[in-house]
């Protein structure tokens, strides 16, 4: 029969688990949270099939930009270029298209040079040596200027109706941005969890060293998740293009912080620390159910951007207590 001391000594593993088990679940609460609060302060409005629609058709984009994210953010390392390089390739996209191109033709330039962009990035980071953020920040500078320099700084007009539809139309009932971000997202997940170059991704973002003495080529594999991370930005440009039927040079800047905040409030889902699709879906529910909501108060614009911010202050918080949890 246990003594009072060894029933008490016996009580404070499962004490200390449940702290633990809040960090882990708590953003996943927070988004339910979320649904609950906005749902009772406008249930005509936030709670209906077509809002819930209208959400998964504005996060999309993001979602685009989030899941290649999400890829870089496995080997340890972040691109802050995303943004940018997809307001570039949209730039280039219309351009094009304004030009006569045909409309795939002008994807595909664009998606090339996202790849190319993407391999700068791998070039800079796995091959020079220099760090996430100084590359990143670098190309992210230059990325701007460049669409900046090819608009001349206006928003490019004239699109055809063939190419807007990959942005405005529908499959079966389903926005089509919505249908290639959840393309996408199984494409990455499927990569990250079924695959070689998938488990190598996670060998470096968890100990490069020990990954390069296991035979890993980790120069490779950081250069590839760049690579990826370009092309899926450039995708996201070209929606983000043909769902505003115009292209701005600045149009997708924002996205780069977002997708940040919802890569790490995913984080804490994972009883490794790491990032997964998964937990990046709940931080994009999270992400779009906030600003909707918001919208839907008629929260001014200007406090969305500083609500953004704390969440990502949120999310790194909640990322390190879970990992110290552990």
């Amino acid at each position: 029969m246990n003594t009072p001391t060894e029933t008490a000594a016996a009580a404070q593993p499962r004490r200390a688990a449940l702290p633990a088990r809040l960090a882990s679940y708590g953003t996943l609460i927070g988004l339910l949270g979320l649904i609950v609060l906005f749902a009772a302060l406008k249930p005509q409005v936030f709670f209906t099939p077509i809002n819930f629609t209208n959400i998964l058709e504005q996060i999309a984009i993001l979602a685009m930009i989030a899941a290649v994210q999400t890829v870089v953010m496995v080997v340890g390392d972040f691109d802050l270029s995303v943004g940018s390089l997809a307001s570039l390739t949209g730039v280039i996209t219309a351009q094009l298209l304004v030009g006569g191109t045909h409309p795939a033709l002008a994807v595909l330039i664009a998606l090339a040079a996202g790849a190319i962009a993407g391999a700068i990035n791998g070039f800079l980071v796995a091959y020079l040596g220099l760090s996430a953020f100084i590359a990143t920040l670098a190309t992210m500078t230059s990325f701007s200027g460049l669409a900046l320099l090819l608009s001349s700084g206006t928003t490019v007009f004239g699109l055809p109706e063939g190419f807007v539809w990959l942005g405005q139309g529908r499959l079966a009932g389903v926005p089509v941005p919505v249908v290639l971000a959840v393309v996408l997202a199984l494409i990455v997940w499927f990569v990250l969890s079924k695959t070689v170059i998938g488990r190598s991704w996670y060998a470096v973002g968890g100990n490069a060293e020990a990954a390069r003495l296991s035979g890993v080529k980790t120069r490779f594999v950081r250069f590839s998740a760049f690579l990826v991370s370009g092309c899926g930005a450039a995708l996201a440009g070209v929606v983000l293009t043909a769902r505003l039927a115009s292209a701005h040079p600045a149009a997708a800047d924002p996205f780069m912080l977002s997708s940040i905040a919802a890569v790490f409030l995913g984080i804490t889902l994972s009883r490794a620390g790491q990032p997964t699709i998964g937990g990046t879906v709940v931080g994009l529910g999270i992400v779009g159910v906030l600003s909707n909501g918001l919208n839907i108060m008629q929260v001014n614009s200007y406090v969305q951007q500083i609500l953004t911010g704390l969440i990502i202050v949120l999310a790194v918080s909640l990322s390190r207590l879970s990992r110290k949890r552990r």
